[in-house]
């Protein structure tokens, strides 16, 4: 049985009548609200890049394994699974189980990637990971889809505090890429990397578009994508796609963006954001795929305040510190202000 399935809301919020799933003699109805795809129209896209990037990383590594709690088709992980059967491991609906196992394969020299649900990772499992894997520094990557509001379910799915949660946790290493390239090689990168890793995924088709600002990778580091006078936009994940969606809008209303992209959360970049947000007298946003508290928004608002760095003006584009609605995600990005347009709005009536 799928995930998807998992609680009572599943009739009523997945889009699949009670009767088609009690009768086997009916269709099983898809349900869009767990794999919507963030792609728009038009859009350039890769399929499963986590995927495929971790099956290219465990060619020449043997010692690289799969782990995933029946979720392998939902991660992407079942790629892997595919192409190495024998280091696939299904571990089934018992995520703190999962991770004490992933412990064990690690003392024994093996670098296990992980997979779940954002949701199921820090909420679920916390003090398993963090004594069983972190606090023993093994070399662990705990890759997690749907995280914050990227899937309609509801709060039982999604990831809306994850970052929060696991910002906390010494020694681990946070990471938040934007797109199809940023998960390919942020997975390369956290393969050669030594120890515990939190990465959060974008799964099925995800969007490319950091190809066309000659992006690349590093962990720990940040990087400009575009440059601009009025406004510096400091940003992760899919809101770093989004932000340069906004740039391009507010360009008709002479506003000049810039973009900085931080994928790694935790160590954060401090160097870099404390030196473009002192430069110029530019306003600073901060845009996140993720609670209002707890996120990249309060980290770099620390990092500004210990290095003296006082921007005219600072504010957050995140989600707020409610649970949120269930629904299509087109209309909850837009409710809760994370849309490219809703962003540009927000941006201009702050200037």
């Amino acid at each position: 049985m799928s995930r998807v399935r998992r609680g009572p809301w599943a009739a009523g919020m997945a889009g699949t009548p009670a009767a088609a799933m009690s009768d086997p003699s009916k269709p099983r109805l898809t349900t869009s609200a767990m794999i919507a795809s963030l792609v728009s129209e038009g859009q350039r896209s890769s399929t499963a890049p986590f995927g495929h990037a971790l099956v290219e990383a465990a060619r020449n590594r043997p010692d690289i394994v799969g782990m995933t709690a029946d979720l392998g088709k939902y991660t992407d992980l079942h790629i892997f699974g595919a192409e190495y059967p024998d280091r696939y491991y299904q571990m089934g609906m018992a995520e703190q189980n999962m991770m004490l196992a992933a412990a064990g394969m690690a003392h024994e020299g093996f670098v296990p990637f992980v997979t779940t649900y954002a949701v199921f990772a820090s909420r679920r499992t916390y003090d398993f990971i963090s004594q069983g894997i972190v606090e023993e520094g093994l070399n662990v990557k705990i890759c997690c889809a749907l995280p914050g509001l990227t899937t309609g379910y509801g709060p039982s799915h999604q990831a809306t505090e994850d970052i929060a949660i696991f910002r906390g946790m010494p020694d681990l290493t946070i990471v938040d890429p934007c797109d199809a390239l940023d998960i390919g090689q942020a997975t390369h990168a956290i393969a050669a990397h030594q120890g515990p890793v939190y990465m959060r995924l974008l799964r099925g088709k995800v969007p490319l578009v950091l190809d066309e600002y000659d992006y690349r990778f590093e962990l720990g580091r940040a990087s400009l994508l575009r440059d601009g006078a009025d406004v510096l936009v400091i940003s992760s994940g899919l809101m770093t796609m989004r932000a340069l969606e906004a740039a391009k809008l507010l360009e008709t209303d002479r506003v000049s963006v810039a973009v900085l992209h931080s994928p790694t959360i935790k160590p954060l970049d401090e160097a870099t954001i404390v030196r473009e947000a002192g430069r110029g007298g530019r306003a600073v946003v901060v845009a996140e795929n993720h609670s209002v508290i707890g996120g990249l928004g309060e980290a770099v608002a620390g990092a500004l305040l210990r290095n003296g760095v006082a921007p005219p003006l600072f504010r957050q584009v995140a989600l707020p510190d409610v649970f949120l609605d269930a629904g299509a995600l087109p209309t909850l990005h837009d409710r809760y202000g994370i849309s490219a347009e809703a962003m540009a709005r927000s941006i201009k009536g702050w200037l």
